[in-house]
């Protein structure tokens, strides 16, 4: 199921999670040559894509909202 993004933190590692209007958190790792997201690498890039939709897997699978990113 497709979900609009809503916005962006960073995970324990330094990667881009993606927060999807459903609740869950998606991976928008850059990642060349498997992942090309070169958006993720600058605040412009991250901002232009707010609204963007993804497929979300946990849709699917009807999981529950991820837990909110620690500050």
């Amino acid at each position: 199921m497709d979900q609009p993004i809503t916005g962006f933190h960073l995970d324990d590692e330094g990667h881009w999670v993606a927060r999807l209007a459903c609740g869950h958190h998606q991976h928008v790792r850059h990642d060349p040559p498997w992942i090309n997201r070169p958006w993720t690498t600058t605040p412009e890039g991250r901002q232009a894509t707010l609204g963007r939709r993804l497929a979300c897997k946990k849709c699917d699978e009807g999981a529950p909202p991820d837990t909110p990113p620690s500050s």
